[in-house]
């Protein structure tokens, strides 16, 4: 369905189709909240806000919010008071997270790691907004958020948060891959006795552990996700 309305933006007093076409011209951005009128197309009656043009009867769009004046087709939106914005629905598929503040999937619900207000920061990867954007986030295990789309491209080459290290998904079953690689390359004999102090990015505890080319697994829970935290040693009955 073609936008069969007009925008009149009251920052400048200009008409534009959408509130985007605007911020990609001028050098500000269109406060939504604050439109008032609109014009239709069909009749260019200029009008208050309404999804229905008042001279013609034409729909100006199949779901409309008079509180950010969004018009669109029907994607099942809801406005969600605590966001502040609208939001892609169904309604009854999501919750609002009153910590996180942002609505969240309903299988998420008691399953993710709270971090506040966490949806009022960037996304790390591409620096652009997260609480506004039309690209839906996406909750890592450590409780931070990327735009789906940036997660998926992290993932082709690193598993890592880009914040925090943490791992960004479940990383069990490649781990168990690690460890029989490990078991069957052996370090040769003089780097057998060797031990290094190691810090796990994922349960954020410290180790001491066999210093492996492939790898070094946190003793406690037992993730490869670590970094070394000091220098390599030979135990004392080796030296």
């Amino acid at each position: 369905m073609s936008s069969a309305h007009i925008l009149l933006a009251p920052c400048c007093d200009k008409l534009y189709t959408c509130r985007l076409c605007h911020d990609n011209k001028e050098d500000h951005q269109l406060d939504r909240f604050k439109v008032k009128e609109v014009q239709c197309i069909n009749c260019e009656k200029i009008q208050h806000a309404q999804q229905t043009c008042e001279e013609c009867s034409t729909l100006f769009g199949e779901y409309y919010c008079s509180i950010c004046h969004l018009f669109d087709k029907d994607k099942k939106q809801y406005h969600c008071e605590n966001c502040g914005i609208c939001r892609i629905g169904p309604k009854e598929d999501f919750f609002h997270c009153l910590k996180c503040n942002l609505c969240l999937a309903m299988n998420l619900q008691g399953k993710h790691k709270c971090i506040e207000n966490v949806s009022r920061q960037n996304c790390p990867i591409c620096l652009e907004d997260i609480h506004t954007s039309r690209v839906v986030a996406h909750v890592l295990p450590c409780g931070h958020l990327l735009h789906r789309t940036c997660y998926e491209e992290m993932l082709k080459e690193g598993y890592r948060c880009p914040l925090c290290m943490h791992s960004a998904l479940d990383m069990t079953r490649y781990w168990r891959q690690l460890d029989d690689e490990v078991a069957q390359t052996p370090m040769p004999s003089e780097y057998q006795n060797m031990t290094v102090d190691i810090l796990c990015n994922d349960c954020n505890g410290r180790s001491t552990v066999q210093f492996h080319i492939l790898g070094m697994k946190c003793n406690i829970c037992e993730s490869y996700n670590t970094a070394q935290a000091g220098g390599c040693r030979i135990t004392l009955d080796q030296q």
